[in-house]
Protein backbone atom coordinates (compact mmCIF):
# COMPACT_ATOMS: atom_id res chain seq x y z
CA UNK A 1 0.00 0.00 0.00
CA UNK A 2 1.37 3.42 -0.94
CA UNK A 3 2.09 5.81 1.87
CA UNK A 4 0.72 9.35 2.14
CA UNK A 5 -1.83 9.06 -0.70
CA UNK A 6 -4.96 9.19 1.44
CA UNK A 7 -6.36 12.58 2.45
CA UNK A 8 -6.05 13.81 5.98
CA UNK A 9 -8.47 16.03 7.84
CA UNK A 10 -11.66 14.00 7.82
CA UNK A 11 -14.55 15.76 9.56
CA UNK A 12 -18.24 15.16 10.11
CA UNK A 13 -20.32 16.32 7.12
CA UNK A 14 -24.05 16.11 6.31
CA UNK A 15 -24.96 14.94 2.81
CA UNK A 16 -28.35 16.13 1.57
CA UNK A 17 -30.18 14.49 -1.34
CA UNK A 18 -31.82 17.34 -3.27
CA UNK A 19 -34.35 15.06 -4.99
CA UNK A 20 -36.10 13.94 -1.79
CA UNK A 21 -34.52 16.04 1.00
CA UNK A 22 -33.14 13.04 2.90
CA UNK A 23 -29.93 13.65 4.86
CA UNK A 24 -27.22 11.56 6.46
CA UNK A 25 -24.18 12.33 8.58
CA UNK A 26 -20.80 10.83 7.77
CA UNK A 27 -17.11 11.69 7.64
CA UNK A 28 -15.66 13.39 4.57
CA UNK A 29 -12.93 15.72 3.33
CA UNK A 30 -15.21 17.38 0.76
CA UNK A 31 -15.23 21.18 1.05
CA UNK A 32 -18.45 23.10 1.70
CA UNK A 33 -19.38 26.70 2.44
CA UNK A 34 -22.91 25.89 3.61
CA UNK A 35 -23.83 24.53 7.03
CA UNK A 36 -26.89 22.82 8.48
CA UNK A 37 -28.16 22.27 12.00
CA UNK A 38 -28.20 18.52 12.62
CA UNK A 39 -30.50 16.49 14.90
CA UNK A 40 -27.94 16.43 17.72
CA UNK A 41 -27.96 20.25 17.94
CA UNK A 42 -24.56 20.72 16.31
CA UNK A 43 -23.91 22.60 13.09
CA UNK A 44 -22.12 20.70 10.29
CA UNK A 45 -21.04 21.50 6.73
CA UNK A 46 -23.58 20.27 4.16
CA UNK A 47 -22.85 18.74 0.75
CA UNK A 48 -25.78 18.63 -1.68
CA UNK A 49 -26.04 15.58 -3.95
CA UNK A 50 -28.53 14.86 -6.72
CA UNK A 51 -28.84 11.11 -6.15
CA UNK A 52 -28.21 9.03 -3.03
CA UNK A 53 -29.17 5.55 -1.85
CA UNK A 54 -32.62 6.87 -0.88
CA UNK A 55 -33.43 8.02 -4.42
CA UNK A 56 -31.37 5.77 -6.71
CA UNK A 57 -33.51 3.29 -8.71
CA UNK A 58 -31.19 0.38 -7.86
CA UNK A 59 -31.82 0.79 -4.13
CA UNK A 60 -35.45 1.88 -4.26
CA UNK A 61 -36.62 -0.61 -6.88
CA UNK A 62 -38.52 2.18 -8.63
CA UNK A 63 -37.73 3.55 -12.04
CA UNK A 64 -37.45 7.31 -12.10
CA UNK A 65 -36.57 9.95 -14.65
CA UNK A 66 -33.69 12.20 -13.65
CA UNK A 67 -32.69 15.07 -15.92
CA UNK A 68 -30.21 17.30 -14.20
CA UNK A 69 -29.02 20.46 -15.89
CA UNK A 70 -30.81 19.60 -19.15
CA UNK A 71 -28.49 16.74 -20.12
CA UNK A 72 -31.07 15.14 -22.38
CA UNK A 73 -31.63 18.38 -24.30
CA UNK A 74 -27.86 18.83 -24.67
CA UNK A 75 -27.54 15.27 -25.98
CA UNK A 76 -30.36 15.71 -28.49
CA UNK A 77 -29.00 19.05 -29.66
CA UNK A 78 -25.51 17.61 -30.15
CA UNK A 79 -26.62 14.64 -32.22
CA UNK A 80 -29.31 16.54 -34.09
CA UNK A 81 -26.58 18.39 -35.98
CA UNK A 82 -24.87 15.13 -37.02
CA UNK A 83 -28.10 13.60 -38.31
CA UNK A 84 -28.66 16.42 -40.81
Amino acid sequence: MKKDIHPKGYRMVVFKDTSNDSTFLTRSTAPSRETILWEDGNEYPVIKVEISNTSHPFYTGKSMFVDTAGRIEKFKKRYEKKAQ
